[in-house]
């Protein structure tokens, strides 16, 4: 615990972004759930936290080291910035620029400075923002700021005073939040952002005083989502998703480079135009950070494109990424397959991915018995439609594929084969169906995405065999990626953190997991206890296939 002083200092500002990442990954889950609106299962907490780890992870200089405040704000600044996440991690890199930019120069920061810093910080956030919003995290860091600047008017206020002034602000700040939205009025709940910068506050009055307030949070409902939402729902920013009746269906996130002030000035009114929730924040050096909601994610890039040079280019589909988590779905589902004159015939293992397949519009190919050419070209000639796209799942090679193909084209049939390998690739694919679209079109996106999931399996030895990381004797553990054996462990949850640190070390952002009948009871919760501690800004979805092939299929997204 640090003694309590009249500055803070840059060992100081290090042990708040520590105690922030703790806080906030301690109550992630919490911050999510009030998370109401559009999708249940909301994830501002999480942004949050990969927002503050990234600030904390670019602090630099030793532990123990002589840092000051300007050195570590600076640093927390610039890792915000980079890895920033969502609306609220936005706000939140915005947030950390302001106080970086009113503290540059300074070794340590007393009552006066401190509330200089947050007032830069309420100011610079509110002007990144298009349409700020009462009831959000932007209406808590100006009270916040208010708080402090009403403490620190008196000239013998110490920085403990002016920190538990501007934390005790924010916290009413957050209570009134209930009631300065409908849809949280609606919920009773307070704002998801709001509570995360409030945790974060009091991270700083412990830093400053050695003791953490204990804050009950006044709920008039349960903190629970919205079940679905209406038109009469009002258009707000500073939450992590879109509101209104106008619903915006992607979250586009961009950084514009080798840009300057008038292009950026000129980007902002043609995003306001395209959508809403419109964030703007600068970086330096020619860079800037763009968020928007919007109808139109490619006219959303185009529009950054003529301010300058675009990379890390990030487009969510709200309605899909919702469907993903097993949320409910605001948006009228398209029809089934076939409804247009197209069927979609996937080759699934299992009751329960079978379930999932047809639940999805697909007509099922049961893989329990051995597919041969001739069953799935029966299959085929038994649909009604005459456009049919085939999801083989890795149950045929690819020359049987050709050969079914040909023979099905030759009795009159539109047949496309798409290149799913796996259970979770043809799952992934056949989330992106449209029997709206034409055709080739239809099988290009499915084709696309089925491309994009990297996937693997665990399973155990049956025999001795050499493989590329080894011998593996029976009975062995054996991680696969694709149809490949790259791990090799006596121990399965072993194989299965091992199999995932490899598969994600490129990177993703949802887990699959399909989980066989033979597989041990527990393993997939404690491989998604493990995602969950060392990734917490992957999503993780774990269905019951019921595939006697793998113990546990991966897909990664």
């Amino acid at each position: 615990m640090l003694e309590v002083e009249d500055t803070v200092d840059g060992r100081a500002l290090r042990r708040w972004a520590e105690l922030g990442v703790d806080s906030l990954e301690r109550r992630r889950a919490e911050i999510n759930s009030l998370n109401v609106f559009p999708v249940p299962d909301g994830d501002t907490g999480t942004n949050l936290l990969v927002t503050m780890r990234a600030a904390a992870g670019a602090i630099g200089g030793p532990v123990d080291g002589a840092l000051t405040a300007s050195a570590v704000a600076e640093g927390l600044a610039r890792g915000a910035f980079a890895g920033a996440r969502g609306n609220s991690g936005v706000i939140l890199a915005q947030a950390l620029r302001g106080v970086a930019d009113s503290i540059a120069g300074l070794t340590s920061v007393d009552g006066r400075a401190l509330a200089d810093a947050l007032a830069s910080a309420a100011a610079l956030v509110t002007r990144a923002l298009s349409a700020p919003a009462r009831g959000t995290i932007v209406s808590v860091l100006e009270s916040a700021a208010e708080g402090a600047g009403r403490a620190a008017r008196d000239p013998e206020a110490t920085v403990c005073e002016v920190v538990v002034a501007s934390a005790d602000a924010a916290a009413d700040a957050l209570q009134r939040t209930t009631t300065q939205l409908d849809v949280l009025a609606e919920a009773g709940v307070v704002d998801a952002g709001g509570l995360g910068l409030s945790i974060l506050l009091d991270c700083l009055v412990e830093v400053a005083t050695g003791t953490r307030p204990h804050r009950h949070i006044r709920l008039s409902g349960a903190a629970r989502p919205v079940p679905e939402t209406t038109a009469a729902d009002d258009h707000s920013q500073g939450s992590d998703h879109p509101h209104g009746s106008d619903r915006q269906e992607y979250e586009v996130m961009y950084l514009v480079e080798d840009s300057d002030e008038a292009r950026i000035a000129a980007l902002r009114p043609r995003l306001d135009a395209l959508g809403d929730s419109v964030a703007i924040v600068a970086g330096g050096a020619g860079c800037w950070s763009v968020h928007v909601h919007c109808c139109d994610p490619g006219a959303a890039v185009e529009a950054g494109l003529a301010a300058g040079s675009l990379r890390r280019i990030d487009i969510t589909c709200f309605a899909l990424d919702a469907a993903r988590r097993g949320c409910t779905d605001p948006v009228p589902a398209p029809p089934v397959a076939g409804d247009a004159g197209r069927a979609v015939l996937a080759v699934v293992a299992g009751d329960g991915t079978a379930d999932l397949f047809e639940a999805e519009g697909a007509t099922v190919l049961r893989a329990d018995a051995m597919i041969t050419p001739g069953r799935m070209l029966d299959a085929i000639r038994a649909l009604p439609s005459r456009d049919v796209l085939v999801l083989p799942n890795g149950a045929l090679s690819a020359q049987d594929v050709v050969a079914v193909g040909v023979r099905a084209r030759a009795e009159g049939r539109d047949v496309m084969f798409l290149p799913s390998s796996s259970l979770v690739q043809g799952l992934a694919s056949l989330a992106v169906h449209d029997p709206t679209r034409a055709t080739v079109d239809d099988a290009f996106a499915m084709s696309e995405v089925a491309s994009c999931v990297r996937w693997g399996s665990l399973r155990f030895a049956t025999e001795r065999a050499l493989t590329w990381v080894g011998t593996c004797e029976p009975g062995d553990a054996l991680g696969l990626s694709g149809h490949d054996v790259v791990v090799i462990e006596h121990d399965l949850v072993a194989a299965g953190v091992s199999l995932l640190g490899k598969i994600l070390a490129a990177g993703g952002e949802l887990v699959t997991m399909l989980v066989g009948a033979d597989a041990p009871e527990g393993l997939a919760e404690q491989l998604a206890e493990y995602l969950d501690h060392r990734h917490p800004e992957i999503d993780v979805v774990v269905y019951r296939g019921g595939q006697r092939s793998d113990l546990l299929q991966l897909g990664i997204e």
